[in-house]
């Protein structure tokens, strides 16, 4: 087997760009700007202008979110323009539609995941189904994005014609009686129907004093996109062993928006987006804004690594060691395992985080409700057993405790996370190893916020400065 590349300038580059089209917030005005180019490609004083006007809906679409039964509400001021405008551009509107299911379908789920990830050049047959299911706010999310873009693009060519033809009476108050009603529409829907996002923890972690190391290493396998109610369902032998014979955590919560970015940033700081900085997986200021776990073992003279893709440098820079996500995905996980394996001989670290990310791939490319999902899961379950297996043929797994976990589970559709639909907001999540109890089910509701500082502990660090996650307490053998 070939030895596992790094991620390369470009793929960190490339990651980042193919972010600005996956993430909702910023495809929607890169697609309604880049469609109305396209479809009128003249009089371009004219499309300036009137761009102008629609720059408070363009705003508004960006500063919320409609997750989950909240798309349904946008059709509502699509049909208000219909009634108070009384005139659409049919062509522009179809055009439009064409050429979004043609990024999706084909584009995204066919020809970019056949190049990335080796999926079949037939897999707009079924990703067409994915798109149309997908709940999650990317771009991905068709019942989301039409109603925003064909709202958008029927405003601006609206104003466009009239520029246009040179008739200046823009007819203001229509235009800000229209733009209020939506704005306090808009409000109004996320005030009082947004509620669903996890209570963060107000008070910073101290449940359990920092004393004498409990473990000589602390080992985290993070087994991306796993969904809870699908791990239950495929065959895992070695993880329901670790799990039976560990600690295993039942409820616990994943981080809003699940995001793995985000995800990993919560687990490894102890808090949440508002106090790291990392919003969503596309990042635009580097870096957490707080010190991580790796910060807390350098206070100590220990170290960490993380090996995982290309993106989560953005959240933790040089403590990441990267590897190419441009694998085929029947072989991406077992390359992974490789290089760990490698680090573990070669570098030692007291802290050893992995990424593995089949199943999260499999999710987006073919869905969550297929047995194509459950296999990488089986597939992961073998992985992990290797993994470990050699840890202990080399003399490293005597005083390590393991956590096993996903960063966040997966909705139907195109395996959407973010907005913790169904599927997404419990995660699997056990511990074992040294100092671990054994046969423990905790079914108390718990947060990944937990992990930094229940690492920290194991390890003898301080925590990071504004981790909020109690220690995990229930598991823990105590000296």
């Amino acid at each position: 087997m070939e030895q596992v590349k790094k991620a390369s300038k470009f793929e960190k580059t490339a990651a980042r760009c193919w972010n600005l089209l996956n993430e909702g917030k910023p495809f929607t005005p890169i697609f309604v700007i880049g469609t109305f180019i396209l479809y009128t490609m003249s009089d371009w004083t004219a499309l300036f202008s009137s761009l102008l006007l629609v720059i408070p809906l363009f705003v508004l679409y960006y500063i919320y979110d409609f997750p989950l039964f909240l798309r349904n509400y946008l059709w509502l001021p699509f049909v208000a323009y219909v009634i108070m405008f009384k005139t659409v551009n049919i062509p522009l509107l179809l055009f439009a539609m064409g050429l979004y299911f043609f990024f999706t379908i084909f584009f995204w789920g066919t020809f970019y995941y056949h190049l990335r990830i080796g999926t079949s050049w037939l897999n707009f047959t079924r990703f067409w189904k994915l798109v149309l299911k997908n709940s999650d706010s990317t771009s991905g999310n068709a019942q989301e994005q039409m109603p925003k873009f064909l709202l958008l693009l029927s405003v601006w060519y609206y104003y466009f014609e009239r520029f246009a033809s040179g008739n200046m009476e823009l007819q203001w108050q229509q235009l800000v009686l229209f733009y209020g009603c939506v704005i306090v529409y808009t409000v109004v829907l996320h005030r009082y129907l947004f509620d669903w996002k996890p209570k963060p923890i107000d008070t910073y972690t101290s449940n359990m004093a920092i004393g004498e190391a409990l473990s000589e290493k602390v080992v985290v396998i993070v087994i991306d996109g796993m969904r809870k109610d699908r791990f239950e369902a495929a065959d895992t032998p070695y993880l329901d062993y670790l799990r039976k014979n560990g600690t295993e955590y039942t409820n616990m919560e994943t981080v809003y928006p699940a995001r793995t970015v985000v995800c990993f940033s919560s687990m490894f700081t102890g808090t949440y987006s508002f106090e790291h900085g990392i919003k969503s997986n596309m990042v635009w200021s580097l870096g957490v804004k707080v010190e991580s776990i790796f910060d807390s073992l350098r206070k100590i003279g220990k170290r960490g690594k993380m090996l995982a893709v290309a993106h989560l440098v953005d959240a933790f820079g040089t403590d990441v060691e990267t590897y190419t996500a441009v694998m085929k995905n029947d072989i991406v996980d077992a390359q992974i395992m490789k290089k760990a394996k490698q680090i573990m001989d070669e570098q030692d670290p007291d802290l050893f985080i992995v990424q593995l990310i089949s199943t999260d791939q499999t999710g987006h490319s073919r869905g969550v409700l297929y047995d194509e999902y459950l296999q990488k899961i089986h597939e992961a379950d073998q992985h992990v057993k290797d993994f470990i297996e050699h840890l202990e043929q080399t003399g490293k797994a005597e005083n390590t405790t393991f956590i096993i976990c996903a960063d966040h589970g997966q909705a139907d559709g195109i395996g959407g996370h973010g907005h913790l639909d169904e599927g997404e907001r419990i995660v699997p999540f056990f511990m074992y190893g040294a100092n671990v109890k054994g046969g423990i089910r905790v079914e108390e509701r718990h947060s990944l916020v937990s992990v930094a500082p229940t690492i920290a502990y194991m390890l003898g660090a301080p925590y990071p400065s504004h981790s909020r996650g109690p220690v995990l307490a229930e598991g823990v053998v105590r000296k």
